[in-house]
């Protein structure tokens, strides 16, 4: 599980820039944001460096998501 949507929301950017900026889909971005689907490894370090926050601040800690 990620927290994508909510680090854009925080950071007032729109899936739609966030999309153009990794070279994906709108849809695809979607996905992620709605947990809908995992990034891969390497997406999800480029969407935190998009985002200027970590890799850690994107991810929820399955003891907490319970």
């Amino acid at each position: 599980m990620n927290r994508i949507k909510e680090v854009l929301n925080e950071k007032g950017i729109k899936q739609s820039l966030l999309a153009e900026r990794l070279g994906k889909s709108y849809n695809m971005v979607n996905s992620y944001a709605a947990n809908r689907r995992q990034p891969r490894v390497e997406v999800l370090f480029e969407i935190a460096e998009l985002l200027n926050v970590s890799v850690k601040d994107l991810l929820i800690d399955n003891q907490t998501a319970k």
